[in-house]
């Protein structure tokens, strides 16, 4: 984690997807990183649901592999979720965060790979926005001219997070947790996620999302999800 190449590689892949509620535009540069380690995913529409749409980044860290496998999978969790056929797609959000979370644990190729990823998924049905946070990318929705917030970063600073880290076996030492890690939910991260007698969601880092539901309106314009500091500051 951390390294950087001399010189930053600016080339950005751009692209745009619509059908006919739908405008989006998806833009990803590399930047200092040795590799692209970041992934977004649209669906405008599944197969067994074309009412619905899908929006997905993923920012990894300490490689490409889960944010790449996230990018490509994740939605098909989401779909095919009892939870989302019966129309709880709050749970559907939640349930696969962790189902991903835990397959990917147990793939026999991937004991090795110590990184892991951000997910910030935003699911537009039936006039209502879901959006499932895990770490700190962000989503963010203009509304009458104004911004509101989708997400909260979850830093392993903040009470509710620190507090859950302590109960695990874990602490935080400079603002990250056991002195490494500087987000405190994510996708993969296995090496904090090694305690048998705890469920999945109460591991040191847990890839249990933040679900916020909110109803769309007239005056909701347009939404943005992108990875750590690209709406900061």
């Amino acid at each position: 984690m951390g390294q950087s190449l001399s010189e930053p590689k600016t080339e950005k892949k751009t692209e745009k997807f619509e059908n006919v509620q739908f405008s989006v535009g998806s833009s990803s540069m590399q930047g200092w990183r040795l590799e692209m380690e970041d992934a977004h995913s649209v669906e405008l529409g599944f197969a067994q649901d074309p009412e619905s749409a899908y929006f997905a980044v993923f920012d990894g860290h300490g490689g490409a592999k889960f944010a790449q496998l996230c990018g490509s999978r994740l939605s098909h969790y989401l779909e095919t979720d009892s939870a989302f056929r019966s129309g709880d797609y709050s749970t559907a959000l939640s349930n696969s965060f962790l189902s991903i979370d835990k397959d990917l644990q147990e793939e026999q190729e991937l004991q090795t790979e110590l990184g892991g990823t951000t997910a910030i998924v935003v699911l537009v049905r039936d006039n209502m926005i879901y959006c499932a946070n895990a770490g700190d990318s962000r989503a963010v929705a203009c509304v009458a001219g104004r911004v509101k917030e989708l997400s909260f970063d979850h830093k392993p600073y903040n009470q509710g997070e620190q507090a859950r880290i302590f109960r695990a076996g874990g602490w935080v030492e400079f603002n990250r947790v056991n002195g490494n890690l500087a987000l405190s939910r994510a996708i993969a991260d296995f090496n904090f996620k090694r305690n048998p007698d705890l469920p999945q969601a109460e591991q040191i880092v847990t890839a249990n999302p933040e679900v916020i539901a909110v109803d769309v309106t007239p005056d909701h314009e347009f939404i943005v999800l992108a990875c750590d500091g690209q709406l900061k500051g």
